[in-house]
């Protein structure tokens, strides 16, 4: 992992130095002067060769200084800071949903292979995965937060909310409409999977071992089928957990909901390179870290992967 975050790193550096523009070009009014530009541009060490500015954004990250964002004039470990806690909440409750509804569904397209449940799973499963996202959410926001004012339509908190129970139910009211989105979007893989993990393992002589010495099929099911059949659910869990804090660009972005997806947006927008290079490099960190927790679950639940 250490190799590639450091060609991670190099990568997102000088793609982010490739982009037109610099982070002071949206600060360009009549009243400007060339002078206060060059100033501005040799304070920030923009005149420098490459791997100077590399090296230094590297000095500074391991001495915990993210830089300052351009755009909102705050260290951008603080603006971070703000942000992952509300992208951190969204994801926790839409892992939630989204593994509630996943494994019922997993489990009854598997046990009742082929049967009209299955069919109807699979046809709310192709649905689901063929669609593009931001349609469902434009449609959800337009329906349930407009036409029947159900749920808040942006922002994290109602700006009238005083006290912690307001503040907390509050939150919840903001991320109810999302969470429940992007669940829906989000059970295919592991609706598929399990679907199919549970279909191979019916299967299995020692399915038909434990059905040949009397066990009832109750038990059958849920002491060896299910048991056997976590493996997808291990392997997902891994991206999960890392992915609280990548948010959604597209969610974020259409309920204007305060968090890492639509900050990245909004600094690429306004070319805010010290946040944009900071959260492409988190972002590729968590989904290596990922891998790494993927594979640890993965031999915790299955000790085959431990003994090879």
């Amino acid at each position: 992992m250490i190799p590639e975050v450091i060609v991670l790193s190099v990568l997102i550096f000088l793609l982010a130095k490739m982009m037109p523009g610099d982070p002071f070009s949206g600060m360009i009014t009549p009243q400007t002067s060339a002078a206060q530009m060059h100033r501005l541009k040799l304070e920030a060490g923009l005149y420098d060769p490459w791997y100077v500015q590399y090296w230094h954004w590297v000095v500074r990250l391991f001495h915990g200084d993210l830089g300052m964002s351009y755009q909102f004039h705050t260290p951008v470990a603080h603006l971070i800071k703000s942000r992952a806690m509300n992208t951190l909440w969204l994801s926790l409750l839409t892992v939630i949903l989204s593994y509630a509804l996943a494994i019922p569904l997993g489990l009854i397209a598997g046990r009742y292979e082929d049967s009209k449940k299955d069919k109807a799973i699979q046809i709310y499963n192709y649905i689901s995965y063929a669609i593009p996202a931001f349609v469902v959410y434009l449609l959800g926001l337009w329906f349930f937060g407009y036409i029947l004012g159900w749920f808040p339509t942006s922002g994290s908190v109602s700006l009238g909310a005083d006290g912690f129970w307001a503040v907390f139910f509050s939150r919840i009211a903001h991320m109810i409409l999302p969470a429940i989105l992007m669940a829906l979007l989000s059970t295919t893989g592991v609706v598929q999977y399990l679907r199919s993990e549970i279909i191979d393992a019916k299967r299995q002589d020692y399915v038909k071992t434990a059905r040949a010495k009397g066990v009832r099929e109750k038990k059958v099911f849920s002491k060896h089928i299910f048991r056997n059949s976590l493996l997808p659910i291990a392997a997902f869990a891994g991206y999960s957990i890392t992915g609280l804090l990548g948010g959604s660009i597209f969610i974020e972005t259409v309920f204007s909901y305060p968090g890492m997806g639509l900050l990245f947006v909004n600094s690429i927008t306004n070319r805010d390179y010290a946040v944009i290079t900071v959260l492409v490099l988190l972002f590729g960190v968590l989904n290596l870290i990922g891998t790494l927790l993927s594979d640890i679950i993965l031999s915790i639940v299955d000790p085959r992967i431990r003994i090879e």
